[in-house]
């Protein structure tokens, strides 16, 4: 959409109550909870950069038994990144108690099950929480959402491997596919050509070049175990 992050008049419905009514948890550098902030605020640039403002967030991985990794592309309503493809889920965990807390990451895994829910339809029942495996927390920071915001994030990667029913909500989610290796490559080289229109959500991006094809091995040979580091910051930059 064309409004400015800092502009809610051009804001759809949906996405308006989402950015004014969600708590995001604030962090450290460390990762340590110092406060809480609603979501509209946590995406304007000025108040990221005039008050350091860093939120939690978490970004799903979820590959089926084929060992396909499910990717979404954003609604066009969506504030932020609107229309960009990226994986299955990205989102931030509540300010609120299920979802604070910090024992094996189960506040990061009740909000990606929610919101998995929320966005593709996807029930509880498939996607238990016990299920993820939380791999390495990165902090990274995006000065362009699609619309001139921001956002600076302490994200929480979490893979899991389940065959899911999927019924996507289209205030969340433009489209869905699944793709193998060799797909990917292909997306990733239409994105950079600028082919299509098509484009990748910057986070993901990060973790494609840095870690995924790696894990993907993980996934395959069901040793995801081997390569969770949990306490690493990875910093990544764009």
């Amino acid at each position: 959409m064309a409004a400015a992050a800092g502009d809610d008049a051009g804001m759809d419905a949906v996405q308006k109550r989402l950015m004014f009514e969600d708590e995001c948890i604030l962090v450290d550098e460390q990762d340590n909870v110092v406060g809480h902030e609603s979501k509209y605020n946590c995406h304007l640039m000025e108040k990221i950069e005039s008050e350091n403002l860093l939120h939690r967030a978490f970004s799903v991985f979820l590959f089926n038994s084929k060992y396909e990794l499910l990717l979404q592309q954003r609604s066009a309503t969506k504030v932020t990144f609107p229309l960009v493809w990226t994986n299955t889920c990205c989102s931030h965990p509540l300010y609120r108690e299920s979802e604070l807390i910090q024992e094996d990451c189960l506040g990061v895994r009740n909000a990606a099950q929610r919101k998995l829910l929320d966005e593709l339809g996807i029930p509880a029942e498939d996607v238990p929480v016990d299920q993820f495996t939380p791999l390495v927390g990165c902090s990274t920071r995006h000065h362009l959402t699609g619309n001139g915001g921001s956002m600076s994030v302490m994200d929480y990667l979490l893979f899991i491997v389940r065959d899911v029913k999927l019924q996507p909500n289209p205030d969340e989610v433009a489209d869905v596919k699944y793709v193998n290796r060799e797909e990917l490559k292909e997306l990733i080289r239409k994105s950079d050509a600028g082919e299509d229109g098509l484009k990748l959500s910057p986070w993901f991006r990060l973790v494609v070049d840095n870690f995924l094809m790696g894990w993907w091995d993980h996934v395959e040979k069901g040793t995801l175990s081997e390569a969770v580091d949990m306490k690493t910051i990875h910093k990544l930059k764009d």
